[in-house]
């Protein structure tokens, strides 16, 4: 450790602006809106900086926590004067020592600031602005469940799969009612708003009456989708369990929504969709593509191409690399996730995705950005 420490002239400085990368996975549905100016914290420099890389887990597990235990509700909930570590036992229950600890490393990573005279703390702009419940861009609960208590302990087996190929898949993963539960219902809002982002900005879905949303999860992009087209009408294909959190969700939507959307218990990755041909103008897999091996990926987009009318449109969002195959880092690193419940995937990057849509028989491809530096939008014709 005192090694470390000497060779470490820079360390401190730089950990200031650069000590939680690990954080930058956080709400791919949300994060793109705030990120601007540049792609995440790992396109800030031309080399790694590993110790904040290396330890950057710790800082991911100090918000999980914080959100977990409720520091931020507290916080947020005495107003600018903030609270003091006792006052924070209190609202937490945790009378011991280690919540000093863990607001000390909130402190340290920017989370949280910490008024020398009084000893009270406040909330940064950016965690008053997405980790407390009350603001309208939150997605604690994404990073708090899905994150936090899934997707985190998966990575650790990462290694194994490398080595061996073994990993469960998407569909063993979500045969457990409660895992199939907390997933689907932490994807909700992000996707949602993803879905609204993509209807005002990149999409124009016309006069269509007839929608597909394989692998649609809460069927929150139906929902939207519906919402924003008179007329639409969406089925959504999915897991028997998500199938029921997503039946829980369509019931909190509107009357109308609920009216114009419904869900069929169908394992995707199967040869036959229990669909007709050429019975939709409209077919949607967002999140599907490099979540399945890759030997499936053309068999959906022939699936799709049957359930298509002429003039069609296939519309595959998800995580991809740029085709150079050097980045952008979020992309690459949500890639890399999803090897540890399924080992047999792609790594999708346009060309990959464009190359088995035209094998399929698609034509007129177009890609589009999406969350910046996470997901692209790849937009085919069924001529």
């Amino acid at each position: 450790m005192l090694l470390v420490t000497a060779r470490r002239g820079l360390f401190q400085s730089r950990a200031v602006l650069r000590a939680t990368p690990a954080l930058a996975t956080a709400a791919p549905a949300l994060i793109g809106a705030r990120r601007t100016l540049c792609n995440s914290l790992f396109e800030l420099s031309d080399d790694i900086d590993v110790d904040s890389v290396s330890y950057g887990f710790m800082a991911s597990q100090a918000i999980f926590c914080a959100l977990e235990v409720g520091v931020y509700e507290a916080v947020a909930g005495a107003g600018e004067g903030g609270l003091t570590a006792d006052a924070l036992k209190t609202a937490c229950s945790i009378n011991a020592p280690r919540l000093q600890t863990l607001l000390t490393s909130l402190t340290a990573i920017k989370s949280l600031k910490r008024n020398a005279a009084t000893g009270a703390y406040t909330l940064s702009p950016n965690s008053a602005r997405y980790l407390v419940q009350s603001s309208r861009q939150y997605y604690g609960d994404y990073l708090r469940y899905q994150m936090g208590r899934q997707f985190y302990h998966r990575m650790g087996a990462l290694p194994d799969v490398m080595t061996t190929g073994e990993a469960p898949s998407y569909a063993s993963w979500f045969s457990d009612p409660a895992t199939a539960a907390m997933y689907t219902q932490a994807q909700h809002n992000g996707s949602v708003a993803t879905a609204k982002y993509l209807v005002k900005k990149k999409l124009q879905l016309g006069s269509v009456t007839s929608m597909l949303d394989v692998g649609g999860g809460s069927g929150a992009f139906s929902y939207v989708f519906v919402e924003s087209t008179p007329g639409l009408k969406s089925t959504v294909l999915e897991l028997p369990e998500v199938c029921k959190t997503g039946n829980g969700i369509k019931a909190k939507q509107s009357p109308d929504v609920q009216a114009r959307v419904a869900f069929i218990e169908l394992d995707a990755t199967k040869p036959d969709w229990p669909v007709k041909e050429a019975d939709y103008e409209l077919v949607l897999m967002s999140y599907i593509s490099g979540s399945v091996p890759e030997a499936i990926i053309g068999k959906l987009y022939e699936n799709a191409f049957k359930a298509l009318k002429p003039g069609g449109r296939l519309l595959v969002h998800d995580f991809m690399v740029n085709d150079s195959l050097d980045g952008p880092a979020l992309g690459s690193l949500w890639a890399l996730q999803h090897v540890t419940v399924n080992a047999g995937g792609l790594g999708l990057t346009p060309a990959e995705v464009i190359s088995r849509m035209t094998a399929a028989g698609f034509a007129k491809c177009e890609t589009m950005e999406v969350i910046n530096g996470l997901t692209k939008l790849i937009v085919a014709c069924k001529e």
